[in-house]
């Protein structure tokens, strides 16, 4: 009986940088995401830097902006909000030093100095449409 009510408790995401490891805070992104257990699942696809009329500036930052802003657009709609992001991927096209920085700083923009979730970053060619320099995808959890 003690267990279901530390369970229910728990919050259903902590963020974690263990010792033993370099502070990522400085890329935008957390060593571990622990999810407790009977939360739900939110899987938000990748989403781009195109406006809700389909526009897609040729500028990096901006399309970050935008695909962050639609990040935060789809988490609403599930009742999700950044905080409850376990999980980040991102691709970038013809990444660099950079480009990290205005992922830097636009996950600044949008998750303030709380910490950032766990991310993969995935250097990449080419996305699905032409002129697409970034996406991101999200695994947020939220309680039952």
């Amino acid at each position: 009986m003690k267990n279901v009510a530390v369970a229910a408790t728990q919050a259903p995401l902590t963020l974690h940088n263990p010792a033993g490891l370099y502070d990522p805070a400085p890329n935008g992104y957390s060593h571990l995401g622990v999810v407790a257990p009977g939360v739900r699942l939110v899987f938000v696809a990748g989403q781009g830097g195109e406006t809700e009329d389909g526009r897609l500036s040729n500028d990096f930052a901006e399309q970050v902006h935008q695909a962050l802003a639609n990040l935060c657009t789809a988490l609403a709609a599930a009742g999700a909000e950044p905080r409850d992001v376990a999980k980040l991927t991102v691709l970038i096209v013809d990444h660099d030093e950079s480009r990290l920085q205005v992922l830097g700083a636009e996950l600044d923009r949008v998750w303030g100095t709380a910490m950032k979730p766990t991310c993969t970053l995935i250097p990449v060619p080419r996305l699905a449409l032409d002129g697409m320099l970034f996406e991101v995808e999200a695994l947020a959890v939220l309680p039952t």
